[in-house]
């Protein structure tokens, strides 16, 4: 059976994905004009369906990701192309999961919700508005990568994600600080990381996820 033809996502998004990655690396950046008080920062931590190690392994302390764990940097670094009020900070791939933290300012406008909706109906406050919108990144971040993963597997439909997701709001400068170094670090971790089916003292490693 001959594949589908057309571009694909990470063939779409290369120039996105170029300069996002550039700037995820810059591990000690301040994000822009950042008010704790008024934007909504989240770490983020999504696993593989059964924890199945499909992005990659883990050499010398260092990740070495797969095509699929390509594929899955190139749609999280996609992301503000589709959520203009989405900043990235730190990400990593890891064999079964990721870790990344996700910005959402000021301006989340409009959600789009059910018809049956009364029109009278308040809307939401903001907090709840960025709950919401970061339920929506999240889920086309698993559809897209899960399908762009398929299409290069022959595996169509294959699920590829746990239904849910890990989030942890930060709240101010020494969070962010200490989740980025977790993020950072969590490559060098894996042997004790509670996701790793063959961890040596499960759980030591994943105190943030």
């Amino acid at each position: 059976m001959n594949r589908p033809q057309g571009p694909s996502v990470m063939q779409e998004n290369k120039l996105a994905t170029s300069t996002l990655v550039q700037r995820r690396n810059r591990r000690s950046m301040r994000l822009r004009e950042y008010d704790y008080s008024q934007a909504g920062a989240y770490h983020i931590t999504v696993c593989t369906r059964d924890r199945e190690c499909l992005f990659g392994g883990i050499a010398d302390g260092q990740m070495q990701v797969s095509e699929a764990g390509q594929i899955v940097e190139d749609v999280w670094c996609a992301l503000p192309k589709f959520y203009p009020s989405v900043e990235l900070d730190a990400f990593v791939v890891m064999p079964n999961h990721v870790h990344g933290i996700i910005v959402i300012r000021n301006g989340v406008g409009a959600i789009h919700e059910s018809p049956l909706r009364s029109k009278s109906s308040a809307s939401p406050p903001v907090d709840h508005r960025r709950t919401m919108l970061l339920s929506k990144i999240i889920g086309r971040f698993k559809m897209v990568s899960a399908k762009e993963i398929n299409v290069r597997r022959r595996t169509p439909g294959q699920p590829r994600w746990q239904r849910n997701y890990y989030d942890h709001i930060i709240r101010d400068e020494e969070a962010l600080r200490r989740i980025r170094q977790y993020i950072t670090d969590n490559p060098a971790q894996w042997e004790f990381d509670r996701e790793n089916p063959v961890a040596s003292t499960p759980g030591n490693g994943s105190s943030d996820s």
